[in-house]
């Protein structure tokens, strides 16, 4: 700031080209300074101006177009590693997703296991029940195969009559 009223005080300590009586000298009002800068007044100030913070303005311009460029790729670094995490959301759900498959699969693997012990243990009892079941038809016509023969055998030992003599 001081820089500024530097070259404001050397522009003003220039001659200034007024044609003013000297009653307007002695007015000191805002409107009357303005009347009494010329444009070539203000052109020295503002060449002066510009050679001061010229180039301190380009370096802070040139630091500004630096920091937007850093902004960019930091803009485009976070959007790489926010896809890379919504990439990583899903491929952890896919895991999860194959995970359970699989558990599911396991059981059903076990129920078919259960499946084909039962089935063969039901084959087993019913040809255990087919046996016992012809077994025990056999053991029943045994029996009364047997009942016939003791009753045949009571009526051999029955008492017959004996025939009568034939009278001659």
């Amino acid at each position: 700031m001081e820089e500024v009223t530097e070259v404001a005080a050397e522009a003003t300590e220039s001659p200034l080209k007024t044609e003013s009586h000297p009653s307007d000298q002695a007015a000191t009002s805002g409107a009357a300074v303005q009347e009494a800068v010329d444009e070539e007044t203000v052109s020295l100030l503002t060449d002066g101006l510009i050679r001061k913070l010229g180039p301190e303005t380009d370096s802070v311009k040139d630091k500004l177009d630096e920091l937007i460029r850093n902004q960019e790729v930091m803009i485009e670094a976070m959007q790489h590693e926010n896809t890379r995490f919504t990439e990583s959301e899903a491929t952890k759900s896919l895991g999860e997703l194959l995970s359970e498959a699989k558990r599911y699969h396991n059981k059903l693997v076990l129920i078919r296991k259960e499946m084909v012990a039962l089935h063969e243990k039901s084959t087993k009892l019913k040809k255990r029940a087919l046996k016992l079941q012809q077994q025990k038809q056999k053991e029943d016509l045994h029996r009364e195969q047997q009942k016939e023969r003791e009753l045949e055998k009571e009526r051999q030992l029955m008492a017959r009559p004996a025939a009568k003599p034939e009278k001659r």
